[in-house]
């Protein structure tokens, strides 16, 4: 039969209710990223009393909501540039460290995205340098996972930064 190797869920459960119980049958790592709303409206839905507050106390219970069908093996995704502003992204990247709380691996996708491009002025195409930039930091403050468009200068930023004692 066919089945996945990992799932990567950008709604966190939200938008499939079988969600949890088809990552539990078969057993595979869950990718569990934040975002309000749908692809549709959630940049409408960007109203936070605290964006790293919030995108917390959302782990905290679609963690355990998780575990309690049995997924054990889930990668936390906090979801750069799904409901959230530009200056809401820097704020959430400023805190990354902080979903190390969690003890689980940290996956990001900043590559090429909106909060490089505007902040350069530029555009995706124009944005690599960008991306590299975010990437380094983002190794610095312990996030495990890269999902990027540019695959050798990720690359790259994992090399030297796995060569550095901070």
């Amino acid at each position: 039969t066919s089945g996945a190797d990992i799932v990567n869920d950008i709604s966190g459960g939200n938008l499939d209710s079988n969600m949890f119980e088809t990552v539990s049958k078969y057993k595979v790592p869950y990718i569990m990223m934040h975002m309000r709303g749908n692809p549709e409206n959630m940049m409408s839905k960007t109203n936070y009393d605290n964006i790293t507050k919030d995108v917390s106390r959302y782990f905290s219970e679609n963690i355990d909501k998780a575990k309690s069908f049995g997924i054990n093996d889930i990668i936390i995704d906090p979801g750069f540039g799904f409901s959230k502003t530009t200056k809401q992204n820097y704020e959430l990247f400023n805190n990354l460290e902080f979903f190390k709380e969690f003890q689980r691996p940290i996956i990001i996708g900043v590559s090429r995205k909106s909060m490089i491009y505007k902040t350069l002025n530029t555009s995706p195409e124009k944005a690599l340098n960008g991306s590299s930039v975010l990437h380094t930091i983002s190794l610095l403050k312990g996030v495990n996972i890269l999902r990027t468009h540019d695959v050798k200068e990720a690359l790259e930023c994992v090399k030297i930064v796995s060569q550095l004692n901070c």
